[in-house]
This record gives C-alpha cells, structure tokens and sequence, in this order.
C-alpha cells in the first residue's frame, strides 16, 4: 500500500508543481531532495537517538550536497540523487537503526522520490529543464 501510495503523491505532485509552474524554477528538484532526506534527521529526534540523529544529518548532508552542486553546475546530479535517495530509502535499515522512523515509510518515500526523479530527468531530456 505505501509503494501505491508514494506513487500517487509522487505522480500528484510532479503534475501540480507542472501545473503551477513552480518546476519551472531551477531550485524547485533540489529544494525537494534536500527535503526529502532532512526527514530521516526528523525520524531519529522523535525516536530520541542522539547517535541516529549524527548518522541521520551526515548521510543527509550527502545529499544536500548533490542538491548544492546540482542546481550551481548540472541539474543531472540531482536526476539522479532523488532515486538515488529512494534506493536509499529501501535499503537504509541495513545500515541504520533510527527507531522514530515508520515502518512505512521507506517504501512510501521511495517510490515517490523515483516519481520525482524520473520527472526531472524527463523535463531535462526534453529541454525544459535547463541542466547546466
């Protein structure tokens, strides 16, 4: 249900920000990725796990990083974090205990950030995204 679920809302909010304009903007995407991943630092405060927290923020500015880079030099780098981030998602239990996070949520994020992914690389593909 929640591979469904991060699909939809994955498709949903493509389609508005489409819509409104609002992936017009080149910050839209990163702004997204840095968010998406902030999430697992939100999981690891409300699971109260200091040490979580650390790991949770370092792998996070991993990926604020990509957003960084991506909007200043190529708009592919951030293409590719978002599923990068939802391959992530999928296997992240490997190799984290973060108590705070849902059960559902890997594969809800996950599947929503290919959706998301997969829209960037779509709109750069065919130029109406501008990745450099």
């Amino acid at each position: 249900m929640e591979y469904r679920v991060g699909v939809i809302l994955g498709l949903a909010v493509a389609g508005f920000a489409t819509m409104v304009g609002l992936d017009r903007e080149r910050s839209f995407y990163p702004t997204v990725l840095i968010v998406v991943a902030s999430y697992y630092s939100l999981f690891a405060v409300m699971g109260a796990s200091g040490r979580t927290l650390a790991i949770e923020i370092a792998v996070g500015v991993g990926f604020l990083l990509f957003a960084v880079l991506g909007f200043k030099r190529n708009m592919w780098l951030v293409a590719a974090a978002l599923p990068g981030h939802g391959v992530f998602d999928l296997v992240h239990h490997w190799f984290i205990e973060n108590p705070g996070m849902p059960v559902w949520w890997p594969g809800f994020c996950g599947s929503a950030d290919l959706i998301l992914g997969a829209r960037l690389a779509a709109r750069i593909l065919k130029g109406t995204a501008h990745s450099h």
